[in-house]
């Protein structure tokens, strides 16, 4: 079984960091993209798992809670600043395709979900949600909406 990279971050830039204590990163794609918040020069503020958004589990019909990875506040392009939902996922746990397992067609089905619900909850803030996969993490200027 494969291990992932886990730990807490101390940011260089702790002025940036908004979150409660040490941010914890649960892979190395978190792992860099809070490098990434920490050292863009064009994020103003960040938190590492900010908040909770309850959701229906579409399978179990329960009311649970997703806790996306990021929270951020940068300087666009244009000066404005604007404040984006981040979830960092793998492009498997995104999009079903045709011979996915059962166990991973639930997975993504779960994420849906939880995404459906966070972007109810950013278009109320008025703010925008971002999944950033490995496709758009390595070619880092961010990611692109979905």
């Amino acid at each position: 079984m494969a291990k992932f990279a886990k730990g807490h971050f101390t940011p260089k830039n702790s002025a940036k960091y908004v979150g409660n204590g040490n941010p914890i990163y649960r892979s190395s794609w978190e792992l860099t993209f809070m490098n990434f918040c920490d050292l863009n020069e064009n994020i103003l503020s960040w938190a590492s798992e900010p908040l909770r958004i309850p959701y229906r589990n579409p399978f179990t019909g329960k009311m649970t809670t997703y806790v996306p990875d990021f929270l951020i506040s940068y300087r666009h392009q244009d000066r404005t600043v604007k404040t984006e939902l981040i979830e960092i996922k793998p492009k498997k746990q995104c999009v079903i395709e045709g011979k996915m397992s059962t166990r991973n067609r639930a997975v993504v089905m779960i994420n849906h979900a939880k995404w459906a619900e966070a972007r109810k909850f950013c278009q109320l803030q008025k703010i925008e949600f971002r999944i950033i996969t490995e496709d758009d993490l390595y070619h880092m200027g961010g990611g692109r909406r979905k």
